[in-house]
């Protein structure tokens, strides 16, 4: 295996895109990547596409074919991935792999999901096709039912009070001001997020992402073609990816994701580093509580400590262990398919120093993309090659 390098990123702002299809989004963000890098877009030798509810939403497959003809690329191999919510952080696995494997020596990474246009009802039954649907489906229970039912167990073992939980809220939120990508951010009160409609008891509007349309893109290299690219290259030090259960049951505690542990052992192994090293995060708050389990889960903090951190602001863009300095899913939106990528164009700004939100001294990153009842996982890890 071969050192790999961030050659150029790209990304649409989350939100409402009307009158732009999805091919578009995604050939722009990619193009965007393209450009950056000043690399020849005819020696990209593969490309990988996140994306999982185009099928049901938009009746369009073969977005991959279709992104890489827009963009003018050779007859290479072209793969849609899908791996529910870890979908964009799967394709920028694979699109590693080919690269480091030596298989070629530039890969495209490509997400991109449109939902707004499509109602409540359309959008929750494409959802939840990343459940079991024999098992799972049929009982109606929705991904805000799941996160309920882990919040209560959370809160009964570990004592974490709605107002802990909130300050997650108040900080993506507020993340979210300061970041031109974002779809909500705002400046919420705590009793603002508790008096919110509320969604699935205990979770309100406020503590659930919103449905987004958007693409972001990765251009990656070898290191042997550093000379060709930007002066300050971030390098991926890992790419790891697991698997959880496919079935809520299968899970023998609601309080944790055994996809994230295992993605995020095999990363610190491969990148040859612990949590202790990480400077920034970018992880899946799907749901407030979700940033709390996955903080624990990928060893940011103690067992049960997740929800004091919050509230003591230790996950803030300037406390000891920066969380979702973007405003994460919960202000940025989560268009399913390019969230893993967005992760990663937000996580290479930081280590560029060029960040809305900077994180002072960022040398080290890591993403996070959690897909489904816990089914997939990816996690990467990212360092900075300047001074």
């Amino acid at each position: 295996m071969r050192p790999v390098f961030v050659a150029g990123i790209g990304s649409s702002a989350f939100g409402r895109h009307p009158g732009t299809s999805i091919e578009a989004l995604a050939i722009r963000a990619a193009d965007a990547a393209i450009r950056e890098s000043g690399l020849d877009r005819g020696d990209i030798g593969a490309l990988y596409l996140g994306n999982f509810v185009a099928g049901p939403l938009l009746g369009q497959e073969v977005l991959a074919g279709l992104v890489a003809d827009g963009l003018g690329l050779p007859q290479i191999p072209c793969t849609k991935v899908e791996g529910a919510c870890a979908s964009g952080g799967i394709a920028f696995r694979h699109a590693f792999l080919a690269v480091a494997s030596g298989m070629c020596d530039m890969a495209l990474a490509v997400g991109a999901e449109k939902m707004t246009h499509a109602d409540t009802a359309a959008v929750t039954s494409a959802l939840n096709c990343a459940m079991d649907f024999r098992s799972d489906g049929v009982s109606g229970l929705t991904f805000p039912g799941l996160f309920g039912l882990a919040w209560r167990l959370y809160e009964e073992r570990y004592g974490a009070t709605r107002d802990d939980i909130s300050a997650v809220v108040r900080k993506n939120k507020g993340n979210g001001l300061r970041n031109p990508l974002a779809q909500m951010g705002a400046d919420l009160s705590v009793e603002e997020i508790g008096a919110a409609r509320l969604i699935c008891d205990p979770l309100r509007l406020f503590d659930c992402c919103p449905a987004s349309d958007g693409a972001a893109a990765v251009l990656l290299v070898a290191g042997d073609r550093l000379r060709d690219v930007l002066p300050q290259p971030v390098e991926v030090l890992a790419s790891a990816q697991a698997r959880g259960s496919a079935r809520i049951a299968g899970h023998p505690d609601l309080c944790t994701f055994e996809a994230t542990i295992a993605a995020a052992q095999a990363a610190y192994a491969q990148a040859g580093i612990s949590a202790d090293d990480v400077s920034c995060v970018e992880l899946h708050d799907c749901f407030s509580i979700a940033e709390i389990i996955d903080g624990e889960d990928l060893g940011l903090m103690p067992r049960g400590a997740g929800a004091a951190y919050a509230a003591e602001g230790r996950t803030a863009v300037d406390g000891d262990r920066p969380i979702n300095a973007s405003g994460g899913l919960l202000a940025k939106g989560h268009p399913v398919g390019a969230t893993g990528l967005g992760q990663i164009y937000e996580s290479v700004l930081q280590l560029r120093g060029a960040h809305p939100n900077q994180v002072k001294g960022a040398k080290v990153a890591l993403t996070h993309n959690l897909g489904g009842t816990g089914v997939a996982c990816t996690v990467n890890i990212l360092r900075s090659t300047g001074a």
